[in-house]
C-alpha cells in the first residue's frame, strides 16, 4: 500500500443499534479496549503510512473535531466533510471526493476493530477500480458479501463478508451525480464488471454494530 497515503474515514452515522450509548456519544468514540475507537483507527492510518485523512460528519460532530483536532498529534493532517443531511457511505465519500485527490485512497469504516495491519494491505491491480479486505463470515452475521478466488472478487456469496477496508480509484464516482446512496451497490456493480480485487484476512476482525459486538471486543483476548 505505499503508493497510497490518503484515506477517508468513515464516521458520520448515527450508531442507532448502540443507543443509548449513542444518544450523547458518537460511535468512534465508545471506548474500545481502553481507548477510543477512532484513537485505534487512527493510529492503524498513521502506522501504515497514510499522511492525511478525511473524516466525515454528522452526528454529534463536534465531538469527534474536538477529539482529533488537525490530526497533527496522531501525526496526521485531517479535513472534514459535514453532511447537513447522512448521506450514507457513497454518498459520503462523492461528497469529499475534492479532499481526497485524483489518486486511490483508502477508506476505513468507523465502526471495525481488528488486528489486521493496513501497512499489508496490497495496492490496487491497474485492472482494478476496488480492492477489498474480505474475511470469512462470522457466526453473528447471517449472510456474506462476496466470493473469492485468485485474487479477485468473482461473485456475490457468503463465503466472505467485506471488511470495511478498501482502496478505491476515485473515477469510480465520475458518473454518479452527488446525494444519497450507498457504497455496498457501487461495489455491486464493481464486482459484476470484473474489476474488483481482494486479499483475505483470517485474523481478529469485528464490526461493532450492536451492543453483542462491543462487549466481544472489549472481551477479546488478542495478543
Amino acid at each position: 500500500m505505499a503508493s497510497v497515503t490518503t484515506a477517508m474515514l468513515l464516521a458520520a452515522g448515527r450508531g442507532e443499534r448502540l443507543r443509548p450509548l449513542t444518544e450523547h456519544t458518537p460511535k468512534p468514540l465508545l471506548p474500545v479496549r481502553g481507548q477510543p475507537l477512532l484513537q485505534h483507527q487512527l493510529s492503524w492510518l498513521a502506522a501504515a503510512g497514510i499522511t492525511n485523512v478525511v473524516i466525515n460528519l454528522h452526528h454529534l460532530a463536534e465531538q469527534i473535531v474536538a477529539f482529533c483536532g488537525d490530526g497533527a498529534h496522531f501525526g496526521l493532517s485531517i479535513d472534514y466533510s459535514r453532511e447537513t443531511q447522512l448521506l450514507e457511505t457513497g454518498g459520503g465519500i462523492r461528497q469529499a471526493l475534492p479532499m481526497l485527490g485524483s489518486q486511490p485512497f483508502l477508506i476505513l469504516n468507523g465502526d471495525i476493530f481488528t488486528t489486521f495491519p493496513l501497512s499489508a494491505l496490497q495496492d490496487l491491480p491497474a485492472w482494478a477500480d476496488i480492492h477489498l479486505l474480505l474475511t470469512p463470515t462470522p457466526a453473528y452475521r447471517n449472510n456474506g458479501d462476496f466470493e473469492t478466488a485468485d485474487g479477485r472478487i468473482t461473485s456475490r456469496g457468503d463465503s466472505y463478508v467485506y471488511c470495511g477496508i478498501a482502496i478505491l480509484r476515485p473515477s469510480l464516482f465520475s458518473n454518479i451525480e452527488p446525494g444519497v446512496f450507498s457504497l455496498r451497490e457501487l461495489y455491486f456493480d464493481t464486482v459484476a464488471a470484473g474489476r474488483a480485487s481482494a486479499q483475505v484476512w483470517d485474523g481478529y476482525w469485528i464490526d461493532i454494530g450492536g451492543p453483542e459486538q462491543l462487549a466481544a471486543v472489549n472481551a477479546a483476548k488478542l495478543d
